[in-house]
């Protein structure tokens, strides 16, 4: 799968991530995504923003549309260069939180897609893409 190469979107301000959700909605009506697709990956958009905000001291997110044959969708890729994850494992269990939320972003964020991976090391920053 693949598409065109996305500008970067900055992710420092809850203004940012009202834009980025507008960019993810847009592009997921553009390529024919039914109502329930759009608001699944809005609202992992949505909390991945919010912890690359937050927890990764700001960083961006790549919107990219893909296309495989009649198949479509949408790659989102947020990085930022904060403290880093130590345990991913126990950061993926839901109600595990180093804030004051509800401990469900990152494994809600990976139930709502189709494709998840995380990549992180304390002191180096995080990197996540949804598909």
């Amino acid at each position: 799968m693949s598409g065109p190469e996305a500008p970067a979107l900055p992710l420092r301000s809850p203004e940012d991530i009202v834009r980025m959700r507008q960019a993810v909605r847009e592009q997921s009506v553009a390529i024919g995504f039914s109502l329930v697709d759009q608001t699944k990956i809005v609202t992992a958009a949505s909390e991945l923003a919010r912890n690359t905000m937050i927890y990764g001291g700001g960083g961006e997110v790549t919107v990219q549309p893909l296309t495989d044959g009649i198949r479509r969708g949408l790659r989102l890729v947020f990085s930022d260069n904060g403290p880093g994850i130590a345990d991913i494992t126990l950061a993926l269990k839901d109600g595990y939180t180093t804030g004051g939320g509800l401990g469900l972003g990152l494994g809600g964020a990976k139930r709502l897609s189709n494709e998840f991976s995380l990549e992180s090391r304390p002191g180096a920053g995080t990197r996540v893409m949804i598909a």
